[in-house]
């Protein structure tokens, strides 16, 4: 890169990469050097003109975005057939759809750094940190994916994630509320689930890389919940009255029961927002 490179730009570039384990590998040496961002800007260039730049496509960068390989082949949520985890293809199917979920979470997260512009240094480290995070989950996830004889792209998968990104993408608010705290928070609730299905299935092994997932995205959700907070108590908006309004306003999935409670509260959900998921409000 450049000298004078900032991490937000450099982060539009991982964003940009189409090869799954360059971006991958992108995004963690983004998370390392999130520190000396941190203490002295990056490559001389200073915090504040790091925060305040607005990044504008070139018409070829949003033709595209986000970058992604050939395969998988992207269908309706619909169309990704249900497989039984009992099954080595089952099971590897199940395994991809997660490491899709992971994939599509490194860009979410390289998003949001070069996408918003002028919030506080501590927004764009956080994020660096979930790029980082989610690049390492994906990895570990591929890794066993090739143990079983697969690999990413092997399975047909979806792109949910990625559209509700699309879908906020003028609007910070919404994107903090509606995927970290929304559609990533649902893997707090199915993770568990997940793993005593693999237990029963013995694949120890995967169950041991969720435990790693699971505990840091709980960290990632909070992340979510925090800036979303934050731009609410900024705006003068109320958090909780505001949440089922922006749900409806761009049609993001109602969650259902079960949750994993604990782990929701341990990532900052309320009680009151508890209730409104448990449909007690």
């Amino acid at each position: 890169m450049p000298p004078g490179t900032s991490p937000r730009r450099l982060a539009l570039d991982a964003l940009l990469q189409p090869d799954p384990a360059l971006k991958a590998q992108q995004a963690r040496a983004l998370h390392e050097g999130a520190s000396q961002f941190a203490e002295n800007g990056w490559r001389g260039e200073t915090i504040a003109e790091t925060i305040v730049e607005v990044i504008a496509l070139s018409p070829q960068q949003a033709a595209a975005m986000p970058g992604r390989p050939a395969r998988p082949h992207l269908v309706s949520a619909t169309q990704v057939p249900s497989r039984s985890p009992f099954t080595l293809e089952g099971r590897a199917a199940l395994l991809h759809a997660i490491c899709h979920i992971e994939f599509n979470a490194i860009n979410l997260a390289l998003d949001a750094v070069w996408r918003y512009a002028d919030m506080p240094a501590q927004f764009y480290l956080d994020w660096l940190r979930v790029a980082g995070e989610e690049a390492l989950h994906f990895g570990l996830l591929r890794d066993h994916l090739q143990t079983l004889g697969f690999d990413y792209g092997d399975f047909d998968a979806h792109d949910g994630l990625w559209g509700m990104c699309e879908k906020t993408r003028d609007d910070i608010v919404a994107r903090m509320a509606l995927v970290p705290r929304t559609l990533e928070a649902r893997g707090l609730d199915a993770t568990p689930l997940i793993q005593q299905k693999l237990t029963r299935a013995g694949d120890l092994a995967a169950v041991a890389i969720l435990d790693t997932i699971l505990h840091d995205e709980v960290g990632h959700v909070a992340i979510g919940n925090h800036w979303f907070h934050h731009l609410c108590q900024a705006r003068g908006l109320d958090a909780v009255a505001l949440y089922p309004q922006l749900v409806k306003q761009y049609d993001a999935p109602r969650m259902r029961p079960p949750f994993n409670e604990a782990a929701r509260k341990a990532a900052g959900f309320t009680d009151a927002e508890m209730a409104f998921l448990l449909g007690l409000d």
